[in-house]
């Protein structure tokens, strides 16, 4: 999800001076950070409600995309507006990781969010960024930083602005959103070249399809476990809900597609957020970013809980040794909390 707000160039990590002194929960230490937010659910199992959920730090204009890196030892996340990737690592804090992290040089007249947005593993060398600014999707060795780009057009026609992205691990493909986030005036910019926002999926053979044009604003996307099942969020404040859709055998068209949670009414209701980025755990369930902060469901869309930081939360993410770890980018700053279920991959 897009937002336009003012970035800055100072980063700090902050401490909590009134950190609680209790002995905490054994998944839960005493935190050297901020403590925000709240945590509620049905399921312990998944999630203690007592762990703490720590601020690490920041000051962005939109907090978005972050990815574990193992060979990195960090998270890399992108702040879209700021045009920056930045990068987390324990000890370390935050440090800038990538400037510019899209466009070079934004044209103001259709450019309205010049960097990178939702980023994923490709391998354990490179991710993709789905790049706002240069309406392309890339490569990116995070040794070296060189780029390659994969993809820029559907049919001769320029993407909008890919968005996010999940990879499918048998064939290699690359399901990605593409809203029109990253134009100024969205879908009534002059440089929008597609008349739809679209679902598409990149084939091993580069050949892209069409996976479903009917979605106002498709953002965030994920697979289950069994790669068998496409969840997408439509963010879209009148028509704010998570789709699923059934893939094919070779992963390259859907079926059933079908609405598994609408919230429609929590947004008009006031709470913060949108549908948008998602993290899948090893056993199915969906973390999703959405109204309120990142709700807990299952693979059906029953709310299983919920994770509050006070702010909208833009995407999340699992990571860490042992895949535990869930990074929330939200709002304006990078927050962390601990589950009980790893990540899907971990």
């Amino acid at each position: 999800m897009r937002h336009t707000f003012v970035a800055a160039s100072v980063i700090f990590i902050t401490a909590c001076s009134g950190a609680d002194t209790k002995s905490p929960p054994e998944n839960s230490p005493i935190s050297l950070f901020e403590v925000v937010g709240s945590i509620t659910t049905t399921r312990p199992d998944l999630i203690d409600p007592t762990t703490k959920i720590e601020k690490l730090g920041g000051e962005f204009g939109w907090s978005e995309g972050p990815v574990w890196v193992d060979a990195l030892e960090a998270l890399l996340f992108t702040d879209v507006p700021g045009n920056t990737i930045w990068k987390y690592k324990v000890g370390d804090g935050i440090t800038e990781y990538l400037s510019p992290s899209g466009v070079s040089n934004p044209i103001p007249d259709y450019t309205s969010s010049p960097g990178a947005n939702g980023l994923i593993m490709l391998d354990k060398d490179h991710i993709l960024i789905p790049d706002h600014g240069n309406r392309a999707l890339y490569k990116l060795n995070v040794h070296t930083k060189n780029k390659t780009m994969m993809a820029d057009k559907f049919i001769d026609r320029r993407f909008n602005s890919p968005n996010d992205a999940v990879l499918e691990s048998q064939y290699g493909h690359i399901f990605f959103t593409d809203p029109p986030y990253g134009l100024k005036g969205q879908d009534e910019s002059s440089a929008k070249e597609l008349d739809f926002n679209g679902v598409y999926v990149l084939q091993t053979d580069a050949k892209i399809n069409l996976l479903d044009a009917d979605l106002t604003r498709p953002n965030g996307i994920i697979l289950s476990p069994d790669e068998g099942t496409l969840y997408v969020a439509n963010s879209d404040s009148e028509a704010a809900y998570w789709m699923a859709y059934d893939l094919s055998e070779d992963r390259a068209e859907v079926t059933n597609p079908r609405k598994i949670l609408d919230v429609t009414n929590d947004v008009k209701a006031g709470l913060p957020g949108l549908p948008d980025g998602m993290a899948m755990a090893e056993d199915g369930t969906i973390f999703a970013t959405g109204p309120g902060g990142v709700l807990i469901l299952s693979p059906e869309g029953e709310r299983l809980g919920l994770i509050s930081t006070g702010t909208a939360i833009a995407n999340v993410t699992f990571g860490g040794a042992d895949g535990r770890d869930l990074y929330m980018t939200s709002h304006n700053f990078l927050a962390r909390t601990r589950t009980k279920v790893k990540g899907y991959g971990f």
